[in-house]
């Protein structure tokens, strides 16, 4: 198929979480060079998948380098929840609403920002400028076949929010509406952010390999006809006994989104897979592989094919120093 723009095809992207000199690896190893201080191909654009910041050592890195891309033609991008969770945890409440911040600045939420604070704490202008930039993304994107989203494509959700949202690009009044969970937009940031999570079990927890207790699993949203918990887990952490056996309820069933074999080729981020990147259906890709959590840095080479290849995944493997900062008690992986 021909592409917009007269390209060969995109190489997307995803969760860089601060890893800005992997990102520049992984951008070389693709055939893009510097040329004016802008990562540049011949014949090819980027698209990432959301999340540049939080958790890695070169944060303001990973954004200035996607940034200058997008804002020159040679990248698109789509929000991640991380992104979106700076908006509304540096925005306080309008009068009248009964609280501070958007996000609340418990210890949980300051701790997954921590780390992009520090970095941009001598850089006050540009850290403004930069959430300014956040603004300007947009939630999903749809072109030459393709279809990306940070975390769950839910087609009714979607046309709903473009309705109101034609440009895909949220605005103040979302943000603030977001942070009401009986409102459109605190339903489409969450599901198109963050996808569906389960609550497990009343009494049942996670202990994450990383340290964190969590009381719901993540589901993905391509079964076609799940029954149990097990057909759509999708996380690295293992349900505990035999919660994968357990039938879903009604009520969970009708939380679950469903993205068909016969719909676009979709890519998201999100959900930290781990090993070999490895196509979870034939028209869906996640490119999140814990980049910053001992992982790769994945991206994947579409040349317009409805039907995905495995063998079109690209990836580095993070090195020590770009990993995280070793504080397991203070990860979250929100």
């Amino acid at each position: 198929m021909s592409m917009t723009d007269g390209i060969d095809g995109y190489d997307l992207i995803g969760d860089v979480h601060g890893c800005g000199a992997t990102l520049a690896s992984l951008l070389e190893k693709l055939g893009y060079h510097q040329r004016g201080g802008i990562y540049r191909h011949p014949r090819r654009k980027v698209i990432f998948l959301g999340d540049l910041i939080d958790r890695g050592p070169r944060i303001r890195l990973a954004v200035n380098i996607a940034r200058r891309m997008v804002e020159s033609g040679e990248a698109f991008i789509v929000m991640g929840n991380h992104e979106a969770n700076a908006l509304t945890y540096t925005r306080r409440c309008r009068d009248g609403s009964g609280c501070e911040w958007l996000r609340e600045h418990t210890p949980r939420h300051n701790r997954i920002i921590q780390e992009t604070f520090e970095q941009y704490r001598d850089h006050p202008a540009e850290w403004e400028d930069t959430l300014a930039w956040f603004m300007e993304i947009p939630l999903l994107l749809e072109r030459d076949g393709l279809r990306v989203v940070h975390a769950c494509w839910d087609a009714p959700l979607i046309e709903r929010f473009l309705a109101r949202y034609p440009g895909a690009r949220i605005d103040e009044d979302f943000l603030h509406e977001s942070v009401r969970p009986d409102s459109f937009a605190f339903k489409a940031l969450e599901r198109l952010t963050r996808g569906t999570h389960i609550p497990l079990p009343e009494g049942v927890e996670i202990q994450s390999g990383d340290g964190f207790t969590r009381r719901t699993f993540r589901a993905h949203f391509w079964a076609a006809a799940p029954r149990t918990y097990g057909d759509v887990i999708f996380q690295p952490d293992n349900l505990p006994g035999d919660l994968e056996d357990r039938p879903l309820s009604d009520p969970e069933l009708a939380r679950l989104s469903y993205y068909g074999p016969d719909e676009p080729p979709l890519f998201v981020g999100h959900y930290w897979c781990e090993g070999i990147p490895a196509l979870p259906a034939p028209n869906i890709a996640c490119l999140d592989y814990s980049a910053v959590k001992f992982g790769r840095l994945v991206a994947y080479r579409w040349d317009g094919e409805r039907e995905l290849d495995a063998d079109k995944f690209v990836w580095i493997r993070v090195p020590r120093e770009e990993q995280a900062r070793p504080r397991p008690w203070e990860i979250d992986l929100d």
